[in-house]
């Protein structure tokens, strides 16, 4: 079936420029590390589909999308259906409906087969003719993924289409139900011979016995490898009647017929029902033992898998390839980009690697993506983690005492919703529009007797963070936490937060400047040391009077995105601050998940030697534009090699420590895997009718916009008895509040509380 559709032209002119730099890419390393596969080679990857974590699967630009970001030797899979007359054809499963629109050419035309003597009703592909099918189109089957490509009107590609049109330097044919195209009397042993004649096939799988026994005889094992496909251990193989898991018992007799066997990667590493892994188990030196090879499958970028790997795939494809015991032989996967990287980049690397790029790594409450915000938990990991720079942001007990906590509103982080504090729920518009309840409102000894709360920033998306230690940790005073810091010396230094200071200070009477001031010099941080000590606001206010009183790199947090700055703007910004924070869509920006192209605004900062950081980078998939391919490290790249900033704020700093040390960055070519993001060209392949609305462009930073009015003078409050907290001794001094709050209804205050508890569950 021949692709007669074009490609963009600038996705043309990416595959010229990477293909280009194939050979240079494939000379590197040629006498590369030993590994613990069967041959002692690297392990290939296997593009499931082709890219088919982005474009529909089995689609032209999902295969090519595979070769442009992949290892230049990556091997393309195509899970073949036979038609009516029996031609051979790239399809993910034997029915056509999540896949393609067929629903919509042959209306009401479902049949139902006995498919494994399973009852199956759908569309299949033996009712069809491959000219019939000439009309029917791919689509996203995976509805987590985008539709947005599904109006490109990609045709189905017949075997002999992938081998031709887009040539790939290894080819993986699955043939998954031939027991059921022998039943309908249509031969997958007479395809697979006769389209072997006219293309290499460098792999043929299947889950069946007796079809692989049929071919092997035919089949040369240095040119194409027979691998037996292990399903689910509970399900039956159809030709010997044996579940997969007995089968599993004798490699030997499966090494009578087949080079390898592809399992589910649970086989290898399995995980308990709470998606925490288990010990490996020896399948794979077994395997190695009889001279099997090994393939895992099921790699995705975009579904939960173990907690151990902090929603990062990186390390779960080291966890099979490079782990020091044991080397799967290759690895099945929709998003081939990081298994690439994988191999290429990050195995082999060390405990001693050494960092490639000067990117600051700096946390957004410590390792709060392991761990609840702020506790000893999360800075202690992310110190191990090789964080550069460790946050406090500092909010302020009713007595004054300075802690760190991610928020000045208590039920964002902790329990405080099950406690005896209700009361003290109130709105305070300056703050936030919805009702919380607020550090100041209770003393210190209350909030360090709370369960802390792991925050779930992706929680809409059933996305929830390391079960096992939501609750887990204790919290820190400031003071607390410059102990811990002070000695530490993996760390550049310290990061303190301070936001809401000119509210506290005239409406609760708490001068947030001068405690944290005090309790930097208590710590012995106002003498020049090894550390830095950075103050980040986002007032210019706070950081003009922090400028007044102490000598501290003084950071400007940018809440809103903006594509340009004014020199006015920049000008007056180098009056209070020498480093800028930005979010992530001020330097790319988008549009419904897709990069529409990148801004002039870091540019500007560093041309006038502000130092940029860049906020917020977590590894959840769903925190990423599709530009990015689901992998955190290839948006970090993008930011740092690409965007040139001088720091990366995130939750899960392993990831970003980890992308500084790998290898490709040292090489004078790099491989598209650590390239860098071209804004706008996915975009580019969205038909117009699937375009998402266009959006008004980003505004420019002005200096109206930064002005402020100077900071407040601190009030001088007399406390009532109504305002003591528990655990507060009455009479004790205290800064408490007799300014007016917003007043509301003891009902509402309580239907507040009520809502934001359910939010959190």
């Amino acid at each position: 079936m021949e692709y007669s559709r074009s490609i963009s032209p600038l996705l043309t002119l990416l595959l010229l420029l990477i293909h280009s730099l194939v050979a240079l890419v494939s000379a590197k390393r040629s006498s590369g590390p030993t590994w613990n596969t069967l041959s002692g080679s690297k392990p290939i990857v296997i593009a499931r589909g082709g890219f088919s974590g982005i474009f529909p699967d089995s689609s032209f630009n999902a295969y090519k999308l595979a070769l442009l970001t992949s290892v230049p030797d990556v091997t393309l899979w195509c899970d073949v259906q036979l038609t009516k007359d029996g031609a051979g054809i790239c399809l993910p499963d034997i029915k056509l409906d999540n896949a393609t629109d067929i629903s919509l050419v042959f209306q009401n035309k479902t049949k139902t087969y006995l498919v494994n003597n399973v009852s199956t009703r759908g569309y299949f592909s033996i009712d069809y003719t491959l000219k019939d099918l000439s009309t029917v189109v791919l689509n996203q089957g995976v509805y987590s993924r985008t539709n947005k490509f599904d109006g490109a009107l990609f045709p189905i590609l017949t075997v002999e289409d992938v081998a031709t049109q887009i040539k790939p330097p290894h080819l993986w044919l699955n043939i998954q139900h031939n027991e059921f195209y022998a039943q309908h009397k249509l031969s997958a042993r007479t395809f697979v011979l006769s389209v072997s004649r006219r293309a290499v096939i460098n792999y043929i799988s299947s889950p069946e016995v007796d079809f692989l026994k049929s071919i092997s005889a035919r089949f040369k094992p240095n040119i194409t490898k027979l691998v037996f496909r292990f399903l689910g251990k509970d399900d039956v193989e159809p030709t010997t009647k044996q579940t997969y898991d007995s089968l599993l018992q004798n490699l030997t007799d499966i090494k009578s017929f087949a080079s390898g066997i592809l399992v589910p990667k649970g086989y290898i590493w399995p995980v308990d029902p709470e998606l925490y892994l288990q010990p490996y188990t020896t399948l794979v030196s077994d395997a190695h033992k009889v001279g099997l090879q090994v393939f895992a499958a099921d790699f995705v970028n975009d579904v939960p898998f173990s907690f151990n790997f902090s929603y990062d795939p990186l390390p779960e494809y080291l966890s099979f390839i490079d782990n020091g015991v044991f080397s799967v032989d290759g690895v099945l996967s929709d998003f081939p980009l990081t298994p690439s990287a994988a191999v290429d980049c990050f195995a082999h690397l060390g405990a001693n690697a050494t960092k490639k790029v000067n990117a600051l790594v700096i946390s957004r409450f410590g390792a709060s993506g392991d761990y609840p915000a702020c506790t000893d938990l999360a800075y202690n990991h992310a110190i191990l983690d090789g964080v550069d720079i460790l946050d406090c942001p500092v909010q302020i007990s009713k007595e004054g005492t300075p802690i760190c906590l991610s928020s000045i509103d208590l039920i964002e982080s902790t329990n405080v919703l099950q406690r005896n504090f209700s009361k003290f729920a109130t709105t305070i518009s300056d703050i936030k529009p919805s009702s919380g309840i607020f550090t100041f409102s209770l003393s210190w000894d209350d909030i360090k007797n709370l369960t802390p709360s792991i925050l779930n920033p992706y929680s809409k998306y059933r996305l929830f963070r390391n079960p096992k230690c939501k609750s887990a940790g204790t919290f820190l005073t400031l003071s607390d936490f410059l102990s811990l810091t002070k000695n530490q010396t993996s760390i550049q230094g310290v990061l303190i937060s301070i936001e809401h200071a000119p509210y506290l200070a005239e409406k609760e009477g708490l001068d947030v400047i001068s405690i944290v001031l005090t309790a930097l010099n208590k710590a012995g941080y106002s003498q020049s040391g090894r550390q830095k000590v950075f103050i980040q606001s986002p007032d210019s206010s706070v950081l003009l009077k922090v400028k007044e009183k102490a000598n501290y790199e003084l950071v400007y947090n940018v809440k809103e995105d903006f594509r340009d700055a004014d020199k006015s703007a920049v000008d007056d910004i180098k009056k209070f601050a020498h480093s800028v924070v930005l979010d992530k869509n001020s330097v790319f920006t988008e549009n419904n998940f897709f990069l529409t192209g990148s801004t002039n605004i870091v540019r500007k900062l560093k041309s006038a030697n502000l130092s940029v950081y860049v906020e917020i980078f977590s590894n959840e998939f769903v925190s990423q534009v599709w530009d990015f391919f689901s992998d955190s490290t290839f948006e970090i790249n993008s930011y740092v090699a690409g965007a040139k900033i001088d720091g990366v704020i995130t939750d899960f700093p392993k990831t970003s420590d980890r992308y500084r040390k790998n290898l490709c960055l040292a090489a004078k070519t790099k491989p598209p895997y650590m390239d860098v993001v071209q804004p706008g060209a996915l975009i580019e392949l969205v038909t117009k009718e699937y375009l998402p609305p266009a959006e008004a462009p980003l505004p420019v930073l002005t200096e109206e916009e930064i002005a402020e009015s100077p900071f407040p003078p601190v009030s001088k409050i007399t406390p009532t008895p109504s305002s003591i907290s528990p655990g507060t001794t009455p009479g004790a001094p205290s800064p408490g509040n007799t300014q007016p709050k917003v007043t509301i209804s003891i009902l509402l205050s309580s239907l507040a509380v009520f809502v934001a508890s359910l939010l959190l569950l």
